[in-house]
């Protein structure tokens, strides 16, 4: 065991994911990014704040209400960290909803992209809105009345809501005051409304408004007094026994519905609701004022994310660019084995094409020399050409073996229907070990070759889908080399059946080697400083969180170990703390591309070891899912990840933020020195050209509504 810190050097994990949440809003003030970037990026902060609130949030109260009361390795307990969380969610909120009203619709307005308030439609926009409502809208409402015999609904997680107070009786003669509507997911959040209606190329109007504007249609003969959405964000956790359930898939199954309607933890209603409305919704949800979220606005900003993609303005949005193929693989028809035989191949994504992935499965599909195909799948998306292709190698006689991890958060009912149809083709499929979740990123190849099994292995940090890897940074690597071939293969075997743990040549290995090997790396390296030795670390990834790894680094800092730690979002860690980590720096980078890629480099006494891997530095990825670690062997495989991984991003005086001691984060800049962005060179370096931006067009004055 490391030795002993303090809390007070420990920084608290909730408070870093809101700390990142604050680093992704500073994109949308930054007037020299794209317009309609701008917007996604407030989308993303949203959808971000969701998953905190469902996940994080969640887990905090559920601790509450089981009177957990033991303090984290920050010395927190689960309510004091909760009360800090709201301190802290509620004015980042309310800035992110006014950076959307004072600053991107007004200059949306300018370019000519409005979203038209009820307050503010014409004659001819209110005729258009009233026929939209009739024809598309009001056919699929339920609105229900609140008394006796309609108690207040099961309002689903993250839905559209509205909660309606009414004066008069109606047909039967009830006297009900409130009613709650409940808009279906099916119908769009933000309707394009004809260039001719709306008075300008591109005009939105919320499904909020339609409904608001019409809600007295649903309640004929009534008087509505106020109309006022609501949105409920519920616990989305899933809880599966794995000690009691005899088949995973099934029992997932059973549990994913419920998790629409799980305990409430956050409200969203809008900032003009009624007093009486707020401490109704609050009653029926079990939640309390500090809960309560007002916003000014659509309470579900992630629905604006489909909007850059109805506008037709190129010049807004990043420039387009085109993943470049390495010189080896653009042949086509190029044989992906010859390939791979000459020497290991090396893919750094979005920056180079994620194609020779899908080719290498589509060829192993159909080449009568492949005998077996293993593949682990922790998120591969609804439409996935890997998937179809080992259905088709599993068609035509091959052993076909797929991992499936089926708790893979929010990707459960997409890996559930794989499995299910591979399984109909006769794929072998299993769910991994029980209580771990398979995280690793292996795809390994059975080739016959002159009378010989030969086995071929792609390993990367990223997940095996398409889509992900156009916008998150990810490494990956084809080799055919044979003892990590062994090692994959080894990794395998423990997934699909029993025995011991096996020693591997290669490959550091969650649960069993890999948080060993981190720490014996990182105190070789202060063994190497104590000496008087160079010596020098640099880590890259999601999240650093382990309480020992950290311990180690301390330590390694105070040895004279010089650690740089390019940490995307979470760090628990505190550096520059005189006399505990003045040696090490943090960085957190924010770009177009999520940063994903996890790296770990090690001096050790100019070896220079390189490892990519699909772990962070997390409880989590050391002691409850399978991981892998691999390493770079070739020279020059290892010098260009060092490159593009690591040193650039050291270099960055554009996107990067510095990390100081208290967890606060400042954007680096370095105004006598010339811009560097890590992600904008690696695209010049690596890429296709990118596409020129197109001149603005001159915009004529947007017309009066």
């Amino acid at each position: 065991m490391g030795k002993h810190f303090p809390p007070q050097n420990y920084l608290n994990r909730e408070l870093g994911q809101l700390a990142f949440n604050r680093r992704v809003l500073a994109q949308v003030e930054n007037t020299s990014l794209p317009l309609l970037e701008r917007l996604k990026y407030l989308c993303i902060v949203s959808s971000n704040m969701d998953e905190f609130f469902e996940i994080r949030v969640a887990g905090l109260k559920e601790q509450i209400k089981l009177g957990i009361h033991t303090a984290g390795v920050d010395g927190m307990t689960p309510k004091q960290a909760l009360k800090i969380v709201h301190e802290q969610a509620h004015p980042l909120i309310a800035h992110q909803y006014q950076l959307f009203n004072k600053s991107l619709v007004p200059a949306l307005a300018q370019e000519g992209i409005r979203f038209l308030r009820r307050t503010h439609w014409n004659e001819a926009q209110k005729a258009w809105v009233r026929e939209f409502f009739f024809r598309e809208v009001m056919p699929v409402l339920t609105p229900i009345g609140l008394d006796p015999a309609h108690p207040f609904p099961r309002v689903l997680n993250k839905s559209l809501n509205f909660a309606v107070e009414l004066q008069g009786k109606d047909a039967f003669g009830r006297n009900s005051a409130r009613a709650i509507v409940q808009a279906p997911r099916v119908l769009p959040r933000t309707i394009p409304m004809p260039p001719e209606i709306s008075g300008c190329e591109h005009g939105f109007v919320f499904l909020s408004s339609i409904i608001h504007a019409h809600v007295n249609e649903l309640f004929m003969g009534m008087e509505v007094l106020g109309c006022f959405q609501f949105r409920v964000t519920r616990n989305s956790d899933l809880f599966v026994d794995e000690e009691e359930v005899k088949n995973l898939r099934l029992s997932l199954q059973g549990e994913l519905p419920q998790r629409h309607f799980g305990d409430a933890v956050r409200l969203e209603i809008a900032d003009d609701c009624s007093p009486q409305i707020e401490a109704m919704l609050l009653k029926e949800l079990g939640l309390a004022t500090e809960d309560v979220f007002r916003v000014h606005g659509p309470v579900n900003l992630v629905r604006l994310m489909q909007v850059p993609g109805m506008v037709t303005r190129p010049d807004l949005k990043y420039p387009t660019f085109v993943p470049s193929v390495q010189a080896t693989l653009q042949k086509k028809g190029s044989d992906m084995f010859k390939v791979i035989r000459k020497g290991d191949v090396l893919l750094h994504h979005p920056f180079q094409s994620f194609r020779p992935v899908i080719d290498f499965i589509q060829q192993a599909a159909s080449d009568p020399k492949v005998v077996a195909i293993k593949q682990t799948v922790y998120r591969t998306g609804v439409d996935s050409a890997l998937m179809e292709a080992l259905i088709a190698a599993a068609k035509r006689g091959k052993e076909v073996t797929v991992v499936v991890e089926l708790l893979a958060r929010f990707d459960e009912e997409a890996n559930i229907n794989w499995a299910g149809k591979l399984e109909q083709v006769g794929a072998h499929v299993v769910y991994g070990v029980v209580g771990h979740k398979t995280h690793a990123k292996m795809l390994m190849v059975v080739r016959r070759e002159e009378h010989k099994l030969q086995r071929y292995v792609h390993l990367g940090t990223g997940n095996y889908h398409p889509q992900t890897a156009t916008l998150y940074t990810d490494f990956g690597l084809f080799t055919c080399q044979d003892e990590i071939c062994a090692d994959v293969n080894e990794v395998f075997a423990e997934l699909t059946s029993l025995g011991k743990v096996r020693t591997l040549h290669h490959l550091w290995q969650s649960p069993f080697t890999l948080h060993d090997q981190v720490l014996r790396a990182i105190r070789a390296e202060a063994e190497l400083a104590k000496q008087g030795k160079s010596a020098h670390i640099i880590a890259k990834m999601n999240a650093l969180l382990e309480p020992e790894t950290i311990d180690a680094l301390y330590q390694a800092s105070q040895a004279g170990v010089k650690i740089d730690l390019i940490i995307r979002g979470v760090c628990a860690l505190r550096p520059g703390v005189k006399g505990l980590s003045e040696n090490i720096r943090v960085r957190s980078v924010i770009g177009r591309f999520l940063e994903h890629s996890r790296i770990y480099y090690f001096r050790n006494d100019l070896a220079h070891d390189v490892y990519l891997a699909s772990a962070d530095w997390m409880d989590r990825n050391f002691f409850r899912r399978i991981e892998v670690c691999f390493p770079l062997l070739d020279k020059k495989l290892k010098k260009r990840v060092l490159d593009e991984g690591l040193k650039i991003y050291m270099q960055d005086n554009c996107q990067a933020w510095d990390m100081d001691s208290e967890g606060s984060y400042k954007l680096k800049r370095s105004p006598r020195a010339a811009p560097i962005s890590a992600q904008s060179k690696l695209l010049e370096i690596l890429s296709g050209k990118p596409v020129t931006v197109a001149a603005k067009k001159p915009r004529a004055a947007p017309k009066p509504a």
